[in-house]
């Protein structure tokens, strides 16, 4: 889910001159400090974040959350991801308590492999439930494996490689398929023609009959899995009378882990592919498709909406005008700037600089090295310069304008990786153009990003804005 650099997220990379243009200097590359308190005495310091001054987590949304479990912001916001699925059966509130004690604070191996046991303990119940013709306990099992593993996923890059990353993600995604199946009605497994490809995807329906029914798409992050997706607006939507369709884009999941496909810029590309299969479907009220967007879904969403028309109403959650943002913030402008304007041997100059600078804070600190090489993983590149670069083009400038479908914005506070976007989006969609701001507050437990301790209310108000965008009646 945190699928993005935030500002509160690094420690500084470099102090280095970065040489651009005819002997020009600008400034050398920052990426902040954590508004962490300090990691916990058991605390592997190898393992663990660099910590920041105390007063510092009065500044965290992260860390003034409740309930407030762990004092390093990524294990706290996670733990909390995990701990607001128990709403969809996707984690017991009890096992997620028993975990947090046996995971030492900030230690990445010691998350990764709590985190990985659980899910191994969950699919060993679920398997002996199954063979014994429990049916319903081992569908409830491998949800909550499915989540748990997703929790220790991308540590993997952490204590090992992409390799290692893989490895948990089949096993999450072997858990998810084993629930998928059990469902009263099954998840139906398809592939949706791409680019002389196919997507991977899961079609949920609320029965069997074929009728015609109005369809939701759930459109992912950048690091969220299908389990977490199922939680955040697929089970809800299934209980409300739409049929839903997830589904793994470039970068994401399958298509990434499996296929080598990796993250781009114009979703349109990926959205009308997926609406194009959706309506070769007989249950398919071609009047009544809704998307969600969640995460980094928040831009890929209304990029596509920009030129795909045939989606009736959609959902941001959150709005994300610029994703770059989340990893530029601390960058010195002049830097920027010349990263990105130059060409040929003077622009290799510049990412060379960049990514030396990079390469030295990531021996030194296991946060920055978990963090950096994560986030760019699903780019397809292991060069810190040239994702800023891929970036660039992450953003709706030139696009929004031509947005015509319904938008609903979430706009929860304590957004740490994209804050003001969501009003951003809302103030430069058109004006004529049926929109709403969502806002979610701490004093209804429903801040921080995606709303993850709130997928109770969080449905409440999506679905209701959607049965009106949408012209539907509950029955």
């Amino acid at each position: 889910m945190s699928a993005e650099l935030s500002s509160s997220t690094y420690t500084a990379i470099s102090r280095r001159t970065v040489l651009a243009g005819s002997g020009a200097t600008a400034a050398g590359l920052f990426l902040q400090s954590p508004t962490i308190g300090a990691a916990t005495p058991e605390a592997s310091p190898a393992a663990s974040p660099a910590a920041s001054p105390a007063a510092g987590a009065q500044t965290n949304p992260v860390l003034a959350s409740v309930p407030q479990v762990f004092k390093y912001d990524a294990f706290q916001f996670d733990f909390l991801n995990v701990l607001g699925g128990t709403y969809e059966r996707a984690a017991d509130i009890g096992e997620c308590f028993a975990a947090a004690s046996q995971i030492t604070d900030g230690d990445f191996q010691s998350w990764f492999a709590v985190w990985t046991a659980w899910g191994d303990r969950l699919v060993g119940i679920a398997d002996a439930s199954d063979k014994a013709a429990h049916h319903v306990s081992a569908r409830e099992a491998y949800l909550r494996a499915a989540a748990y593993y997703s929790a220790a996923q991308w540590y993997g890059l952490a204590v090992g490689t992409g390799e290692t990353v893989a490895e948990v993600f089949e096993k999450g995604r072997g858990a998810f398929d084993n629930f998928v199946s059990r469902l009263d009605v099954p998840g139906e497994q398809v592939e949706i023609p791409y680019e002389g490809t196919t997507l991977p995807g899961y079609a949920f329906t609320v029965d069997t009959s074929g009728e015609r029914r109005p369809w939701l798409i759930v459109n992912n992050g950048s690091d969220g899995t299908e389990s977490f997706v199922w939680l955040a607006a697929g089970a809800a939507a299934l209980r409300r009378g739409y049929n839903v369709l997830l589904f793994d884009g470039p970068g994401q999941g399958a298509a990434l882990f499996r296929q080598k496909l990796y993250f781009r810029y114009d979703w349109e590309k990926v959205i009308t592919p997926v609406v194009d299969f959706l309506l070769t479907r007989k249950d398919v009220d071609a009047d009544r498709i809704g998307i969600l967007g969640s995460s980094q879904g928040g831009y890929w969403v209304p990029r596509a909406l920009a030129f795909e028309m045939r989606i009736g109403a959609a959902v941001l959650d959150p709005g994300v005008f610029d994703v770059s943002t989340s990893w530029t913030s601390e960058v010195p402008r002049d830097a920027l700037e010349g990263l990105l304007h130059t060409t040929g041997a003077e622009q290799e100059k510049i990412k060379a600089e960049f990514d030396q600078g990079v390469q030295e804070e990531m021996a030194n600190n296991a946060y920055a090295t978990y963090t950096i090489t994560s986030r760019m993983f699903p780019f397809g590149t292991t060069s810190f310069s040239e994702t800023l670069i891929l970036l660039s083009d992450y953003n709706l400038n030139g696009v929004i304008d031509k947005i015509t479908t319904p938008l609903i914005i979430a706009a929860p506070e304590g957004e740490s990786f994209w804050p003001g976007q969501s009003q951003e989006v809302y103030d430069k969609a058109p004006a004529t153009l049926d929109k709403t701001l969502a806002p979610f507050t701490v004093a209804e437990g429903a801040d921080l990003h995606c709303e993850v301790k709130a997928n109770g209310l969080r449905a409440q108000v999506f679905f209701d804005w959607l049965d009106t965008a949408l012209g539907i009646t509950q029955g």
